[in-house]
């Protein structure tokens, strides 16, 4: 049942998960050192014994994804027969992008290619090999996978809210098996609270570690300390910043947000392909999708049982872990903006479209980054994502023309990023701890955007957020298993509408 009033606070999935989340919390101030080692045992032991399941799951999802696409229910709308779209297409992409991927691409658009060339998962280190196995992997880290897992979450939800007229609530994509009375019942309030614990502590890691990267930017541009003190700043500002956002609703504070900050993206990318080694981006890029797709079915099933190699476990299965743990926070704001879209609209828009922009993306800001490590005589980046990964980005734009200026645009993009990504959590939290409204009252908005800067501050100054990653990442393997039960409701309604 919607709560359309101020009964919010009397919502029994709000209750559980903001009891779960302050438990973990003082969890995290008074026992970091038990929190890190019990985090870090449930998440090995997850990897050893289960990393089998995620390479599979992930697998059949993106199976699952592409067979609606082409299949015979592409024109079936999400909503009403004659629904329209509630966002322009422009508006609708920029905003479903900078939930999804924005503050992450940033992150690691440069300082994953590095890792792998510096650290490959198999042949030698520091190589023209090693160097095309790092847009290999990056391309497959962020390109269809992840995007398959957000598609599958927001479609089978926008389905069922908008075609079908339930609440919006993870637990309706399991309305076939668990009826009207289970959307809300044990089952359901288990898979909504499940959804709002891996949201909160996906959003307060990300503000923390985009926090840091803030922080190394204003450090390049006005000489500030790097510390937990600008640290918590940052989180501070960031947090009233996306509260204010978020208060005025999704057609002014994200809509607007992230348009602007697509712009400022988009004026990025141009400048440094501009500035940057451009015939060489143009011919890695061209190299590097065609590698990505040659070998996209061996990478996703890769686990080198035989030779032991841990390297899949410490990327591919920690990645596939992580989008399956963010998978309800962005599966259900893409659904909120995606009413009136057919579906094949939607999948192209929220599959096809981001993996295309995160191989432009990956391969000029990574591929600059290489050229100038492995033809440069090395520019320091190296070094700086050695010991900080924050630093890959600023550190490859230093070695650019118009550093400064490059800079600066970068540190106003990455804080925009951060204002979208919490201002869409707080959105989809607020929606469902308030019975599935999709227009959450504006005071649960601003309890789950304080909550949620609160967390990350905490965890920063407790030297938590490490062990928080790691913690929310184990809420990956139960998620995934809801996905099995969500595609095949999913898969069931469309073959029944067909």
């Amino acid at each position: 049942m919607q709560d359309n009033g101020n009964s919010w606070f009397r919502n029994s999935t709000f209750i559980i998960a903001a009891t779960v989340i302050l438990l973990f919390v003082l969890w995290g101030i008074f026992g970091i050192e038990s929190l890190g080692v019990a985090s870090s045992w449930a998440f090995n032991f997850m990897i050893a014994t289960f990393g089998w399941s995620f390479m599979l799951g992930v697998t059949f999802f993106v199976l699952v994804v592409l067979g609606v696409l082409i299949g015979k229910v592409g024109n079936i709308k999400l909503g009403g027969d004659d629904s329209k779209p509630e966002f322009s297409l422009v508006t609708w992409f920029a905003m479903l992008f900078s939930a999804g991927m924005g503050i992450g691409l940033v992150f690691w658009g440069v300082s994953e290619p590095i890792w792998h060339y510096m650290a490959p998962p198999f042949g030698e280190a520091n190589s023209a090999a090693s160097a095309e196995l790092a847009f290999r992997y990056s391309f497959f880290h962020w390109g269809i996978h992840p995007w398959a897992i957000y598609a599958l979450v927001g479609g089978a939800l926008a389905y069922f809210t908008y075609r079908k007229g339930l609440p919006m609530l993870i637990s309706s994509t399991l309305h076939p098996l668990i009826g009207d009375e289970g959307i809300e019942g044990g089952i359901g309030k288990a898979v909504n609270v499940l959804a709002v614990f891996a949201c909160v502590f996906g959003l307060a890691t990300s503000l923390g570690l985009g926090s840091m990267q803030i922080g190394n930017g204003l450090h390049r541009l006005f000489g500030m300390t790097e510390g937990d003190g600008l640290t918590v700043g940052i989180i501070i500002v960031i947090t009233i910043i996306a509260i204010i956002s978020t208060m005025t609703g999704l057609h002014r504070g994200i809509k607007q947000l992230s348009r602007v900050n697509m712009v400022i993206a988009i004026f990025l990318l141009a400048m440094v392909f501009i500035l940057g080694p451009t015939l060489f981006l143009l011919n890695n890029m061209t190299h590097a999708i065609g590698d990505y797709f040659q070998n996209i079915v061996g990478m996703s099933l890769w686990l080198d049982a035989v030779g032991g190699n841990p390297w899949p476990g410490w990327w591919t299965i920690f990645y596939w872990a992580w989008w399956l743990a963010w998978a309800p926070f962005v599966g259900t704001f893409i659904a909120r903006i995606s009413k009136g879209r057919t579906i094949k609209e939607f999948v192209i828009g929220s599959l096809l479209a981001p993996t295309l922009v995160g191989i432009i993306w990956i391969g000029i800001f990574g591929g600059t980054a290489i050229h100038i490590e492995h033809f440069g005589g090395g520019g320091g980046i190296v070094e700086a994502v050695s010991v900080n990964e924050a630093a890959g980005f600023f550190a490859m734009l230093s070695n650019l023309p118009a550093a400064q200026l490059l800079t600066f645009l970068a540190t106003i993009s990455v804080c925009l990023w951060f204002i979208t990504s919490s201002d869409s959590g707080t959105y989809v939290n607020g929606m469902l701890t308030s019975g599935g409204n999709i227009d959450p009252p504006r005071q649960l908005r601003v309890v789950w955007g304080a909550m949620e800067g609160a967390v990350a501050a905490i965890l920063i100054i407790s030297g938590g957020i490490g062990a928080l990653r790691t913690a929310s990442v184990v809420a990956g393997f139960p998620f995934m298993i809801v996905m099995f039960f969500m595609a095949y409701c999913w898969l069931k309604a469309l073959r029944a509408e067909v």
